[in-house]
């Protein structure tokens, strides 16, 4: 079938969705939710390029500025801490992380702290400017839309492209997640568009739904979605701890808001009308200080999401 852009009907559903029923799948709590290296093949975006890597080396760079694929597997978020900058290679290896996003994996072998939420590389400032030094990522399986039954291929998504709001019909991945649960669609039932945002100053991945799977291609998918190669996809790197450099002890700072709640939530003024901070530069949503109660936000209706949707990619 092919992968041109027309409006996507989230209501209109292929038979195989109107015979589903019941919760939303494992994958799709994983995705929406806060919820497993070396995999051989993965896709880079190394330089805001798509590439494609088979056991550590570059074997093709994709032109376009967005790929097509269907998310058959997700883990949950994870966290990791670079002492230096960090390059896009299985070879590097952070001081610290978390496989959970909560605490230290028992292999790193000298933990920032005892909990990420306490963790001093968590602060504000940590990181370059006002940002953090400990980053959000999620891994996430995927194959490609024109080769649905070939490789499945690990995606690392880094924090940038996590968390934020809807811009013109594309999302960030957990406000993707968030839609597709409200609409009651499941990943691996649709094409997904992964593409670059063009306005972002640092590689930044937005995504879209294409369009439904046909039959013959959801029973391929569905396939790919239960093999153990998805689930290899998302496995935990599996980092060297003996050659981590020595971090200096800081000091903790009080624990912070949890961002996964707020990721989504609109800016709050202060009392002054001064402007909100603005999360560009972070990995995750920014935490807050208290101030008055917002205004509810005002949600556009569904179909109207759906139509305002850019189709001349």
């Amino acid at each position: 079938m092919s992968n041109e852009v027309v409006e996507f009907n989230p209501t209109k559903l292929p038979s195989f969705a109107r015979k589903r029923s019941g919760p939303s799948s494992a994958l799709t709590k994983a995705l929406a939710g806060k919820g497993g290296g070396g995999y051989p093949r993965r896709i880079s975006i190394q330089g805001g390029v798509f590439r494609l890597i088979a056991d550590g080396k570059e074997v093709a760079a994709i032109e376009e500025r967005y790929i097509d694929v269907i998310i058959v597997n997700a883990a949950q978020l994870a966290r990791a801490y670079y002492k230096t900058k960090f390059k896009d290679s299985e070879s590097s290896a952070p001081v610290c992380w978390s496989d959970n996003g909560d605490t230290p994996d028992a292999n790193v072998a000298n933990p920032q702290a005892a909990s990420c939420a306490n963790c001093p590389m968590n602060a504000k400032g940590s990181g370059d400017g006002d940002t953090r030094a400990c980053r959000y990522n999620q891994r996430i399986a995927v194959v490609l839309a024109n080769d649905m039954e070939g490789d499945i291929l690990q995606m690392t998504v880094p924090g940038k492209s996590l968390f934020g709001r809807e811009d013109n019909g594309q999302f960030p991945l957990k406000a993707y997640a968030t839609w597709l649960q409200a609409a009651n669609i499941e990943p691996n039932e649709v094409v997904t568009r992964i593409k670059f945002d063009t306005k972002a100053e640092h590689p930044k991945l937005m995504f879209r739904t294409l369009r439904w799977l046909d039959d013959s291609e959801f029973a391929a998918v569905t396939e790919q979605s239960a093999s153990e190669k998805a689930t290899a996809a998302i496995a935990p790197p599996k980092y060297s701890s003996q050659a981590l450099p020595e971090t200096p002890a800081l000091a903790a700072p009080a624990p912070v808001a949890d961002e996964e709640d707020e990721a989504l939530a609109p800016p709050v003024k202060a009392k002054k009308a001064k402007a909100a901070p603005v999360a560009d530069d972070e990995d995750e949503p920014v935490v807050r200080k208290q101030a008055e109660a917002p205004k509810a936000p005002e949600r556009k209706p569904l179909a109207s999401v759906v139509a305002d949707w850019d189709t001349d990619d």
